[in-house]
């Protein structure tokens, strides 16, 4: 990489800086703001390197204080920047830069590209600006007040309106309640009448109500007795369900019984077979002896285990249960799939840290494989119960699952997690379970 040429002397650079009005000191720094994705990593001082990424918006309102700081003490900084400013505004642009700046050009946007771009008497364009937006502000400041009699005096106008409008609403609202209070006396008088009916009518309601008192004291007495004889039915009833609890817990207990000395002889003859074989505790597991060797190239014989695609969450929750399953992760399959709009770095750490989560919850053995060991700084940390692998040169992470299924024993439950259908196909053949990415990415999700 070239080194960047030293800064060149420009017109009125021997000049001191001059104070800009705040209008044309946002200006400077929207319009480099905007400049700064356009110039090369190298060109881009440390500290605004964070806001690059920013939107325009973002990085001007966020960067705002550093990019003017920077414009003030880096000259080679401020070059770059107004030659890409300059460029990007085109003919006007070229114009400010020779210092014959258009005649009905806005006076913010003049004097904030001469302040970049340095050419001659530019010191005396931001002086002229400033004279001109302190006018402007004068002017709109009459303006303003202007306005604000003229909308107080439609108020005064509006309210004496509506008060107009109060006073004869409430002459005829005052016409309504006389009118309406008479109406009430009528309605008063009515109501007296029907009030010594309803007196009358609720005597003879409660004559009848004594009347169905005693009818119902019978009735009560009739049903107390029906209920006691229920009652003796379901204590009875109740005794026989106990009875067959009993037995149905006694036919269990048997049951369990010959389940658990079948399994119990089972486990002696494990036992046995494992002594009369002087089989020792393995210290490594087969996708460790992989991990030590995936570099050199192999060509394992495809096994004949059974293989199943599982297609749910619940149905990968069950291969997982199985004894000593493990699970082999397409790495960068899955994140994609989940994730994508994460940083790779986000992606890997992502996923190592919530595949310790299953690894806890379920006991299972997981190897995650990702693509270009050799991009990477340094591998990411795993938790208890990951193993994290990556591809070498020459390499692909397709390859490597691959060499971990064939190289697991006939028998012992494999699933791998990837959406590659060429992947897919060949675990399969080898006898693993394939599963689909968005399947774990569900998984991981509910968990």
């Amino acid at each position: 990489m070239t080194e960047p040429p030293p800064p060149t002397a420009e017109p009125g650079d021997g000049q001191a800086d001059v104070s800009l009005p705040e209008p044309v000191r946002l200006r400077v720094v929207a319009l480099v703001a905007d400049a700064l994705p356009h110039l090369g990593a190298e060109e881009v001082p440390t500290s605004l390197r964070p806001f690059v990424r920013f939107t325009p918006t973002r990085r001007a309102k966020l960067g705002g204080s550093a990019i003017a700081a920077q414009l003030s003490t880096d000259l080679l900084f401020r070059q770059r920047a107004a030659a890409r400013v300059v460029e990007a505004k085109g003919a006007m642009g070229a114009a400010v830069a020779e210092g014959a700046p258009p005649a009905a050009a806005d006076p913010v946007e003049v004097a904030a590209l001469a302040y970049l771009s340095r050419p001659s008497g530019w010191a005396d364009l931001i002086a002229a600006a400033s004279t001109t937006l302190g006018s402007a502000e004068e002017q709109a400041e009459l303006r303003a007040r202007t306005r604000d009699v003229e909308r107080l005096t439609e108020q005064l106008e509006r309210a004496r309106a509506a008060a107009r409008a109060d006073v004869e609403k409430f002459r005829a609202e005052a016409g309504a309640a006389r009118a309406e209070a008479d109406e009430l006396r009528l309605k008063a008088r009515e109501l007296t009448k029907s009030l010594r009916a309803a007196e009358q009518e609720a005597k003879r309601a409660q004559d009848a109500l004594s009347t169905e008192r005693g009818r119902a004291t019978a009735s009560a007495s009739t049903q107390d007795a029906e209920t006691r004889r229920l009652r003796s039915r379901l204590t009875d009833v109740e005794a026989e369900l106990d009875a067959a609890k009993q037995t149905t817990r006694e036919g269990r207990a048997v049951d369990e019984a010959r389940l658990w000395l079948l399994l119990e002889t089972i486990g002696q003859a494990a036992q046995g077979l494992r002594r009369e074989l002087a089989l020792n505790p393995a210290s490594q597991l087969p996708a460790d002896l992989v991990a030590a060797s995936f570099a050199q190239t192999g060509d394992e014989q495809p096994s004949n285990r059974p293989s199943w695609a599982a297609e749910d969450p619940a149905r990968l929750d069950q291969l997982l249960a199985m004894p000593k399953a493990h699970l082999v992760v397409d790495g960068y399959n899955v994140t994609k799939t989940g994730f994508g709009e994460a940083s790779l770095e986000q992606q890997r750490t992502r996923l190592v840290s919530r595949l310790g989560g299953v690894a806890a919850q379920t006991g299972a053995e997981i190897t995650i494989v990702f693509d270009g060991a050799e991009r990477l700084p340094a591998a990411p940390s795993a938790p208890r119960g990951v193993r994290v692998l990556f591809s070498r040169r020459g390499q692909t992470a397709d390859e490597l699952i691959r060499r971990l299924v064939r190289a697991e024993p006939q028998g012992r439950p494999v699933v791998v997690v990837s959406s590659d259908k060429e992947v897919a196909d060949g675990v399969r053949r080898a006898g693993a379970y394939p599963v689909a990415s968005m399947v774990l990415v569900q998984r991981l999700g509910r968990g």
